[in-house]
């Protein structure tokens, strides 16, 4: 993956310019980036250019230009590009009634470690959770989590040669079949994997 870093980054005037067109390149991106596993639950996969935008966004709307402010966000946003060996995602629960959600994310509590990624023939591989901070508290879960799902490079020499991807979640409050990932959004995950056995 490129490296985000201070020099990669527009200046807020130059981003102003380019935002437009900058915003639907990674909307159309994103299409091919959502898993969405039943009714209520999205997983967004995060790559180079979609944690490039959420920087870029952050600092126009917090009107940041300092080198601190922008290591602050670079520091946040930087660790959710995935590194060749996994698959990092911003998992969303999505409830609109806002008492449906309520009530639902005191169900769910300890749904983010329930989710997983299975390559055929190989066993499941069940997410690292919310490695930043904590996100469940005693009474409720998070809308919003953060995913890691390391794969071993056989796994990805699987995924290679065309073994199927599917993707999951085991929770007694949440009930998802399996979701197979196949098409353009297949493709767009493998991009994320640069890791193989000989490396």
């Amino acid at each position: 993956m490129p490296l985000i870093n201070r020099d990669s980054l527009l200046t807020l005037e130059a981003y102003a310019k380019a935002r437009q067109d900058f915003r639907a390149r990674v909307m159309a991106h994103k299409k091919n980036r959502k898993i969405h596993l039943g009714e209520n639950v999205t997983l967004i996969f995060e790559d180079e250019l979609t944690i490039r935008y959420q920087i870029q966004e952050m600092l126009r709307a917090e009107k940041i230009f300092d080198e601190a402010g922008i290591q602050e966000e670079l520091e946040a946003y930087g660790p959710l590009v995935p590194d060749g060996a996994n698959w990092k995602a911003t998992m969303m629960i999505e409830f609109p009634d806002p008492a449906e959600r309520a009530a639902r994310l005191r169900e769910l509590i300890g749904i983010q470690d329930g989710v997983w990624v299975k390559v055929e023939a190989f066993d499941q591989i069940y997410a690292v959770a919310d490695e930043d901070l904590e996100r469940d508290t005693g009474e409720k879960t998070s809308s919003v989590h953060f995913l890691r799902f390391e794969l071993a490079p056989s796994m990805i020499e699987a995924l290679r040669h065309g073994a199927p991807l599917s993707m999951g979640i085991d929770h007694p409050a949440y009930n998802a079949p399996p979701e197979s990932v196949t098409g353009a959004v297949r493709e767009s995950l493998l991009n994320d994997l640069t890791s193989s056995i000989a490396a």
